[in-house]
């Protein structure tokens, strides 16, 4: 299966996996994001002090994990400054049962049963979220997070791009990242890969940005972008995934738009809301 943009089809792409039932950035919140409809999921991808590819959001480990119960000492617990082995001690999954972060324990929605398997929850390698992804036929949006402040900034492109290759998944993945010199790189080396560009503001021209970084789609927040815009990238051959959008209104607003993609903490609510609206047109 190949990913591709399609005018008729919106992707409900699952925010770090399924994270309103499952602990972001883990297989649980993937496999979630995948039960319930998701096209695809996002995930964040960074290096541990051996220079592994891992799978986490932060730049620390303190919100996710019992980092700070088990290395007490190695404060403020920075990604880069722990080995993949360290990372293996700690639990990923307990943290989001205690929290409920999006309501969903408290709702009834997550079972009991799902619950305990989230206890001691890795973060996963890059490697093994691909994987997965590919086990699944399904597709992933890799955000690779800015390292240009810390180690691995030079290396983590290229490392990034050979694992995509090595498992013969680039139909499958889509690059995304607030470092606009990253895209710059893959585009020039890497231009068979499809990027998507982040930004911290709305853009001007945002057509003129794709071009000059030779990406393909663009990533917003709902509050960059007009929904005049959204047709006229359309039009112009560009997708268009507006993030975080977890209210069924908006996501609705959105779709008749003619958005390529939405990414949510609720794959399971736009999922809804896409059926919804194959019916409405039909």
């Amino acid at each position: 299966m190949s990913l591709t943009l399609s005018m008729e089809k919106v992707l409900n792409i699952a925010h770090r996996g399924a994270r309103s039932l499952a602990p972001e950035n883990t297989l649980s919140a993937a496999r979630k994001g995948l039960a319930v409809g998701a096209d695809m999921w996002e995930l964040d991808v960074q290096l541990t002090a051996d220079h592994e590819l891992v799978v986490i959001h932060d730049s620390t480990l303190k919100r996710t994990s019992n980092v700070v119960d088990l290395f007490p000492h190695r404060r403020p617990w920075q990604v880069h400054e722990f080995t993949l082995a360290d990372m293996r001690k700690l639990d990923f999954g307990s943290w989001f049962i205690e929290q409920d972060p999006f309501g969903q324990i408290a709702a009834e929605v997550v079972t009991e049963e799902e619950l305990k398997n989230y206890v001691g929850e890795p973060a996963p390698t890059l490697e093994e979220a691909l994987s997965f992804t590919k086990e699944q036929n399904w597709h992933v949006n890799i955000e690779i997070k800015d390292l240009s402040k810390r180690p691995g900034n030079s290396q983590i492109v290229d490392k990034v791009i050979a694992l995509v290759e090595k498992l013969n998944m680039v139909n499958m993945v889509l690059v995304s990242s607030f470092n606009h010199q990253y895209l710059a790189q893959i585009a020039a080396s890497y231009p068979h890969v499809l990027t998507g560009v982040l930004d911290t503001k709305p853009h001007v021209r945002p057509a003129s940005l794709l071009r000059r970084l030779g990406a393909r789609t663009y990533h917003p927040r709902k509050t960059f972008i007009r929904l005049a815009d959204i047709e006229k990238l359309r039009r112009q051959g560009f997708g268009v995934n507006v993030r975080t959008i977890n209210d069924e209104k908006t996501m609705e607003r959105l779709v008749r738009a003619g958005v390529s993609g939405i990414f949510t903490d609720f794959p399971q609510v736009l999922a809804s809301v896409l059926t919804s609206y194959k019916k409405s047109e039909a």
